[in-house]
């Protein structure tokens, strides 16, 4: 398989990124004014970070109603997965299901080694076997372009954005009165929807490119 960089992509994850980083620190700042100390902003962001970076996957499989499914519940889905992850050059990540008649299939975890790839049981009572190599081979491309871990880093400050604008004034205790806690919550509200735009504007194309990467895969 002839996989070559791309760099389209890549320059994208890296602007996001760059500009994810200056809502961080404007993030940061308005949190400091809400809760009057620098260092308790800081610690809370970090303690979600490092958890949403090591659970995520674990949230978003349960989020689903998936299940981790080992051989001998679906040899065939296994067998297609091992070959694809072969011809894509990466890991065998882990398989898992949910049972529900929607179509759909997500890739999760914070790394290539971590990795899992979730169907439902729809999608493989819908499709045929190529198309359901098409969509495997989509999945396996966004873990191998590290997709899954740029999108959980991205996501983040939107999370938290949008739980101090939603319960912001509960977090307050005796500071919820005044103009701190208005200008936390609006700037938390700016925050929430420029990174929900910013993390659209790349999921686009980072579907375009899990195409691609999937019609490298199969061939």
């Amino acid at each position: 398989m002839d996989w070559k960089t791309d760099w389209g992509l890549r320059g994208r994850m890296a602007f996001t990124m760059f500009l994810l980083f200056a809502l961080y620190v404007v993030f940061v700042g308005a949190l400091t004014v809400y809760f009057g100390d620098f260092l308790f902003p800081l610690i809370m962001l970090g303690g979600f970070s490092i958890a949403q970076y090591f659970f995520s996957d674990k949230l978003a499989l349960r989020s689903m109603g998936a299940r981790e499914v080992d051989p001998d519940e679906y040899p065939d889905l296994h067998r297609r997965i091992e070959r694809l992850s072969q011809q894509a050059d990466l890991p065998k990540p882990k398989v898992a299901v949910a049972n529900t008649r929607v179509p759909n299939a997500f890739a999760t975890g914070r790394n290539r080694k971590n990795a899992t790839v979730a169907v439902t049981t729809g999608l493989l009572d819908s499709l045929d076997e190529d198309e359901l190599d098409g969509v495997l081979a989509h999945e396996l491309a966004h873990v191998k372009n590290r997709d899954v871990m740029v999108m959980t880093i991205a996501s983040f400050l939107s999370t938290i954005a949008f739980f101090i604008v939603r319960w912001g004034w509960l977090l307050g205790g005796d500071n919820r009165q005044g103009a701190p806690v208005i200008v936390a919550i609006l700037v938390s509200l700016v925050v929430w929807v420029v990174s929900f735009l910013l993390i659209r504007a790349l999921s686009r194309y980072r579907e375009y490119s899990a195409d691609r990467g999937a019609a490298l895969i199969t061939g």
